[in-house]
């Protein structure tokens, strides 16, 4: 008994020395911090969604099997064979939509920005003119309590949501789109979308934000201004019915009750299309967020 207790000691002595002596390549580094950030944004990206839920139950399910293999219950480690392959496959089903907004995501994110500088000439996507009409028919119809949703289009394009409205191909104005949004005619109910100078097409069907971090008191319009904000690099801006506030959807975040000035120092922001302009970056976060 002694004699094995003292043999052990050596084993773990002999590989302490032998982790001791171990040392880092700088591939290896490398990999580590690849691991290290794709294991990060894959939790995070988890814990956002639905999934986290889903998460927590797979766990309990391998917590039931890790205990099945210690007390060696055949049956059910048979059961877990069988169905892992058939699981996997329909965890893929049913968070399609969820992989598919994270590999947008991704492929959004210009990681090599910094590293690599193009010389491209800027310019605006839509005018000073269409900035102004925004804005006035926003808070004429905020005066009158008129519900309305407004998409303008950034880099990624909007014609999969374009295509469940009706075409309009307008030019912005402040007259149109209160028209558009008045109560009780055939255009109100939906979104507008907005490409440039012109309104493209109007009650479009947005997909609905499943954050539920969100405000239980947000209705429809508001949850469609954040999932469109999720899936693309709108701007979003939305007028409440109940309330008659302007909001402002981007980035996924809803920035609630802003002001005239806000609102146009936003679409500004998204005019200008410079998203490296550090003073302009710095008034984008002065604002309050309230998600």
């Amino acid at each position: 008994m002694i004699d094995s207790l003292i043999s052990n000691l050596i084993t773990i002595k002999e590989t302490f020395f032998n982790l001791a002596d171990f040392s880092l390549s700088l591939t290896d580094i490398v990999e580590i911090l690849i691991i290290t950030f794709l294991v990060y944004h894959i939790l995070l990206w988890v814990k956002n969604t639905r999934a986290w839920n889903l998460f927590k139950g797979i766990m309990l399910i391998l917590v039931f099997v890790l205990i099945a293999v210690l007390f060696e219950m055949n049956t059910i480690l048979w059961i877990a064979e069988r169905t892992l392959s058939v699981g996997l496959i329909a965890l893929v089903v049913i968070f399609q939509p969820e992989l598919r907004r994270a590999l947008e995501d991704l492929g959004r994110r210009n990681l090599f920005g910094g590293l690599i500088k193009i010389n491209t000439v800027e310019t605006q996507k839509f005018s000073d003119k269409t900035i102004t009409e925004l804005i006035k028919a926003s808070y004429e119809m905020g005066k009158v309590k008129t519900g309305a949703l407004i998409v303008i289009e950034n880099e990624v394009g909007l014609s999969e949501y374009e295509r469940t409205g009706i075409e309009v191909d307008a030019i912005v104005t402040s007259q149109l789109l209160i028209n558009i949004f008045e109560k009780n005619t055939p255009l109100h109910d939906g979104a507008v979308i907005v490409r440039k100078d012109r309104v493209t097409s109007a009650t479009c069907y947005l997909p609905l934000s499943d954050n539920l971090d969100l405000s239980k008191e947000l209705g429809t319009r508001h949850r469609a201004a954040v999932g469109i904000s999720e899936v693309s690099d709108s701007c979003t801006i939305v007028v409440s019915e109940e309330t008659g506030k302007v909001s402002i959807a981007m980035n996924k975040t809803l920035y609630r009750n802003v002001d005239a000035d806000f609102l146009r120092s936003k679409l500004e922001f998204l005019q200008s299309g410079n998203a490296g302009n550090k003073k302009k970056k710095r008034r984008w976060g002065l604002a309050k967020k309230n998600r």
